[in-house]
Parts: C-alpha cells; structure tokens; sequence
C-alpha cells in the first residue's frame, strides 16, 4: 500500500512510519505545523512545532522516505484554539485533542492521502481499527493506560475506513519504544508530549483571556442557594467538579467541602455546592457522530464522560428529531459541560458527542437539601 503518515516528530508516529517502513509499504511523511508560540517550539516534549518538526524530518530522512511539512497555523487557530477559548467564555470546558483530530488532522490529512493517491492514512494513537461484518470498528487499544479511543470519537465512518493504526495492538509504550531502537529512528527515546500543546507553560488561562478578554473578568462564587461566598478571578479558570481554587468558599459554613456544581458565563459567575448535588440523572450531548447506526429506542451500553475514568454502564437513546443523545448512566454522574460523553460495546466505540447543559444550565437546591 502506499501510506500516508502523520509524523509529530515523537516517538510513536516514528515508529508506525518505521514498522510500516520496513513491512515493504511505500511511505510518505507529512508533518502539520499548528502553532509557533515563542518558548513552546523549544519545549522539550511539545508536538507540532519547532524542534518536533526537525525531529520528524531526521526520522524520514533515516528511512529514506518523502517528508511534507504543511503549515496549518491559521487552520489550527481557529478551528481549535479560539474554539478552545469560546468555550471557556460559555461556561464549558472543551477537549482540543478532539477538536484537532476532528479538523486539522484527520479531515485535512484524509484529503491530502487521497490527493497523493495513497491508500490510507497511519497514525500513532493508540486505537483499533477492526474490519466488522459490517464495515471498520474502532476499538479500544490493548493497552488501557494509553487507550485514546475517547480523542476519536468524532472521526467519521469514512475517515475510519481509510484510517490505520499500527500501536493499537502494543502491550504498552516501553514495546513501542523498543521497536523505535530496534529500527534505529533517533527519538526513540524522546520524552511524551505533555498537557496541551499551545499552552507549553500549563497556564491555560492565559491564552483563553488572549482570546476572549471576557472569560478572566472577576465576578462572584455564588452557594447553589444563592448565597455569596467569595470572588474568582475568571470563569475560564473553572470546571464542574471542580474543589480547588476556591479560596473561602471551598466550604461551607459548617465545614462541608464544595465543589464547582456549574458555570453561569453570562453573569460571570461560578455556582458551587456539596458533592451530593453534582450528579446528574441524565446527560444530553449534541454535535453527536455515530459509527454505527443509533438503535431504535434505548439501548445499554458503557458512558465515559472523562478521559481518565473508566466506562460505566447506562443505557442511550438517540433523539433524531433534536439531534441529541441522552444518556442515563446506572449511577449518576457528574458530567461538565464541553467535555465528550462517548459510547461503547465493550471494547468497541458506537459514538458520542459534547455534553450540553441541562435544561436549567444552573442547578438549583430545594427544600430537601437536593440537587433540582
């Protein structure tokens, strides 16, 4: 096959263009510039920018196979990096991994694999693709520590189709590495990339206020009761579930710790409560993508709503007419605003979508003590 790969200069889309490399593939590199903000090109264990790009470069030269360099700056600006900031500005707390391999990479890099006549595209996460009687499954990764199915949710049937992910078979990341030294690729022992890869001081706040000003405007720490309990310095520094940052009003008068129980952006204001009012019954998320067809009715399957949890069992129903999914997980759960509520079938991935705010977007507490 002639095979596309998207190289970030690391360790793991290093070695999918060795191994594929060396099982008699005909390879072509590419590498998407996204961001150049000053120190995060030289920081160690960044992605996509500066020393990364020269990284990838060495590794295709060590291979002898073609390297493309695309600038995507302005793409990854907007579609990912001001929707990153939009979102903190409406109270929700967004994934840009998933929003940059729902643009950037896998849309744009389909289209340039089939524009290069290639057969597919190969990338380093740590997934599997699974021919199904029905066409291609994505499936979580053997290894759970590194399983990056809940990133891929939004990849399209189409995209999967033409998608191929060599590490997603790998007992874990010292395997991976081991096969980059074994093919002598120069960054197999190149540390990870941390946090998030526009904001290499960790202070995400401050790109978000770059953008949107109004997102780091003070404004009060309301009680879910209404009563006032302090100032914060910005709702962008803020998400449900929250128990940090809160100063005086990380409990309440009789001791009892608090949490972030919502976001109200438009009076810039951040809701707390105690923890027994954060869970919810039921989640609603909209800009939903299937890789199956939704069932008719409800149907059980697994829920994540956080990166690092493991799925729990609930059961879904598609609402066609408003294009919502509502979920019920068996126990209720605490799900922020802007994060992805993604669907599974044991190992395989059905769908999922961005969880929306309740019908109410503020809880209330009513006369019995509990969340409304």
């Amino acid at each position: 096959m002639r095979i596309l790969v998207a190289m970030s200069g690391g360790v793991d889309s290093s070695a999918v263009a060795g191994l594929l490399h060396e099982g008699g593939h005909e390879v072509v590199g590419a590498t998407l510039q996204l961001y150049d903000h000053g120190a995060a090109t030289a920081k160690r264990g960044a992605c996509c920018a500066g020393q990364d790009i020269h990284d990838a470069r060495r590794v295709a030269d060590r291979l002898g196979i073609p390297h493309y360099v695309l600038d995507r700056e302005e793409r990854f600006r907007d579609a990912v990096v001001r929707d990153f900031a939009d979102a903190y500005a409406r109270g929700e707390t967004p994934i840009p991994c998933v929003r940059c391999n729902q643009t950037v990479k896998f849309h744009d890099l389909v289209e340039l694999a089939r524009g290069l006549g290639c057969d597919a595209l190969a990338t380093g996460h740590y997934v599997r693709r699974v021919d199904g009687p029905r066409g291609p499954e994505l499936r979580r990764a053997a290894d759970p520590a590194r399983d990056q199915s809940y990133f891929l949710f939004a990849t399209t049937p189409d995209q999967l189709a033409f998608s191929r992910f060599p590490l997603g078979d790998f007992p874990d990341k010292a395997a991976v590495r081991a096969e980059a030294a074994r093919l002598g690729l120069p960054v197999s022992e190149k540390p990870d990339s941390q946090d998030i890869c526009f904001v290499p001081s960790g202070r995400y706040h401050d790109v978000v206020a770059r953008f949107r000003p109004d997102a780091a405007e003070p404004g009060e720490i309301a009680h879910l009761d209404g009563r006032v309990l302090g100032r914060h310095a910005g709702v962008a520094r803020y998400t449900v579930g929250q128990g940090r940052g809160l100063g005086a009003a990380s409990r309440d008068g009789g001791g009892e710790p608090l949490y972030v129980a919502a976001l109200d952006a438009g009076r810039r204001r951040v809701v707390v409560g105690p923890r027994a009012a954060l869970p919810r019954v039921e989640i609603v998320a909209g800009e939903v993508n299937w890789l199956r067809p939704p069932p008719a009715g409800p149907f059980p399957c697994e829920v994540k709503l956080r990166a690092r949890e493991a799925p729990q069992p609930a059961v879904a129903e598609w609402d066609a007419a408003a294009a919502l999914l509502r979920v019920r997980p068996v126990a209720p759960a605490v799900a922020a605003p802007g994060q992805a509520c993604v669907l599974y079938e044991g190992e395989r991935v059905l769908g999922g979508g961005f969880i929306r705010r309740g019908a109410g977007a503020v809880p209330v507490i009513d006369t019995a003590g509990t969340a409304a």
